[in-house]
């Protein structure tokens, strides 16, 4: 459904998006992570023929962007909503949709079915004939939400669409995309919200103006960090460290009355780990498996990019 392959867009020296290369299935939900400026916003802007690419192709819904002969046809199988509303303050809520659905040539009766479900489903009907002006930012954001959609787009681009939302109004644009995940709708989704793109989507990618990793949200978790046993004790003395840390020759890591030991595999290790800290003592409470979370991950692969990156600097200026 989207295929990109080396696309790169600078603005002057500045490269905003290094030769992403990426492919994202008919029905799949990808979450884009990265902190501010990594390229998430602009990669959007043009995979939604917003703005030009420098170099590279990609093809959204079977429309090559940049390509004249498909522009039209590409716009009206899209849905997006970008950074800024960009509402009409004296419309109403179900004006809005009604004016954009018109635009889309969306039959009346259509839009009207729409425009109900739409509203009713991101919390905003009962507010449905207030003008714009009187709503919040986040009350805003769902509209704009439900503005993308009144197409029925088969692709949809969510630019940090929980942002400047309270937590109720979080969870209601959450469940709100997990319906649509469920409709087997292709959507590219840009947000700093770790746990909701662990909720939400079927892959993630990193970026930090290239593509750091890819996949899913376990997966780069096993794949980025050391596996790891924790054993919760009634209390942790010498003998117990000592014994734990005889077994697999490593670091030991305590906090409180919990051990923390690096395993290669569990299922072979944590036996003979049990076991020796049973018999220097240890009166465990129980035994689980220290599994990373999302946003340590994120963090130690950005960690690693940017070594990276000083790295490539530092060889540049040797070599000239």
């Amino acid at each position: 459904m989207i295929e990109i392959d080396h696309l790169t867009r600078r603005f002057g020296n500045a490269t905003a998006v290094d030769a992403l290369t990426l492919t994202i299935a008919e029905g799949e939900v990808f979450g884009l992570l990265g902190p501010n400026g990594a390229g998430k916003t602009t990669t959007i802007r043009m995979l939604a023929g917003l703005i030009g690419k420098t170099s590279g192709e990609a093809r959204v819904a079977d429309c090559r962007i940049g390509d004249p002969a498909t522009a039209r046809k590409l716009r009206g199988l899209v849905g997006l909503m970008p950074e800024e509303a960009g509402l009409y303050p004296d419309l109403s809520a179900a004006r809005t949709l009604d004016f954009y659905g018109r635009l889309y040539q969306v039959p009346a009766g259509t839009r009207a079915a729409r425009t109900e479900r739409l509203l009713t489903m991101l919390g905003l009907w009962d507010r449905r004939d207030d003008r714009v002006r009187t709503f919040s930012k986040g009350m805003k954001q769902r509209l704009t939400i439900a503005r993308a959609l009144i197409n029925d787009p088969p692709v949809l681009f969510l630019d940090e669409p929980t942002a400047n939302l309270d937590p109720e109004g979080a969870k209601t644009v959450r469940d709100f995309l997990l319906q649509l995940r469920g409709e087997k709708r292709t959507i590219l989704l840009n947000t700093h919200q770790l746990a909701e793109a662990e909720r939400v989507c079927d892959r993630v990618g990193i970026m930090h103006t290239r593509l750091v990793a890819v996949g899913t949200p376990g997966g780069l978790r096993g794949a980025a960090s050391a596996r790891a046993t924790s054993i919760r004790l009634a209390a942790v003395t010498d003998a117990v460290v000592a014994a734990a840390r005889a077994v697999r020759r490593a670091e030991v890591t305590v906090s409180g009355n919990t051990l923390t030991v690096p395993v290669g595999q569990p299922e072979r290790d944590n036996p003979e780990l049990v076991r020796a800290v049973v018999a220097a003592g240890g009166d465990i409470q129980f035994v689980s498996g220290a599994v990373p979370s999302l946003e340590e991950t994120y963090l130690k692969l950005l960690d690693g990019e940017r070594l990276d990156g000083e790295k490539s600097d530092r060889n540049d200026k040797v070599a000239r």
